[in-house]
């Protein structure tokens, strides 16, 4: 249901792979995410994910068959999908081909940065359904994009090409058909180049300082930074910077 592959020895990809349900997500599939999440975060030579589906679509979201029954895809820990209520602390890709729809969408709404063939569609369009699209829709995209667009999305329910939303600075790359997965590699080699322990240290303040006023923030950010400042890849950045060479981090 959810595939793994290491990839240069740093980078961990995901693909959902239920093709005989778009890769629709049930309560097995959000576990078998929450089951490779939880190895991610616990592996210290894994610094970066990929989360990608097939060539033809990314995510239909719910499986809605299997709502229908009861079947919901919410584990009681990280919640919907097995990520949107606790995404990892490490940075996490989303490689979007074909559709995006509803917890689709949400799923890259959960991940730190989307690359997307330029052919991909992306929408929630829960509120043709009756439904509510309550896996972060709702809240996280008006505060990725412009407010007014975000509701035109959320209340029409329509789906719009990925080009708009690299327009809007959603989708931070994209890429002609088939090589979304290539172009999130390549960006994610990026992210591996800076040291691992500082790229998750500025992850966490950049996803909680938007609760934080300015005057508690700068006491707020050193829960993240202090472990940076006493670390090994601390010392060996600036050893590296010194003797002009690339460092070589451990990650500790």
């Amino acid at each position: 249901m959810v595939l793994t592959e290491v990839v240069d020895g740093h980078i961990l990809v995901l693909r959902i792979n239920r093709p005989h349900r778009r890769n629709a997500f049930d309560r097995a599939t959000a576990r078998a995410m929450e089951d490779a999440l939880d190895a991610f975060e616990a592996d210290d030579t894994l610094w970066c994910a990929v989360v990608t589906g097939s060539d033809i679509v990314f995510s239909a979201g719910q499986d809605l068959i299997a709502a229908a029954s009861g079947d919901m895809a919410v584990t009681a820990r990280r919640g919907a999908f097995g990520i949107m209520g606790q995404p990892p602390v490490k940075p996490i890709i989303a490689a979007v081909e074909g559709h995006a729809l509803a917890g689709g969408l949400e799923l890259c709404l959960a991940c730190d940065l989307i690359v997307s063939s330029r052919t991909a569609t992306m929408g929630l369009p829960e509120v043709a359904r009756a439904l509510v699209a309550a896996g972060g829709g709702c809240f996280r995209l008006p505060r990725r994009i412009p407010h007014h667009i975000a509701m035109e999305l959320i209340l029409t329910g329509k789906a719009w090409p990925a080009t708009r939303f690299a327009d809007l600075g959603l989708v931070n790359k994209l890429t002609e058909p088939g090589a979304a997965l290539a172009g999130a590699l390549e960006l994610a080699r990026e992210v591996c180049a800076a040291a691992p322990l500082a790229v998750r240290a500025s992850k966490q303040i950049a996803a909680h300082s938007h609760a934080w006023s300015d005057a508690d923030a700068w006491s707020n950010q050193m829960t993240y930074t202090a472990p940076v400042f006493e670390s090994e890849d601390l010392r060996e950045g600036l050893l590296a910077f010194a003797e002009k060479r690339r460092p070589v981090w451990k990650g500790r």
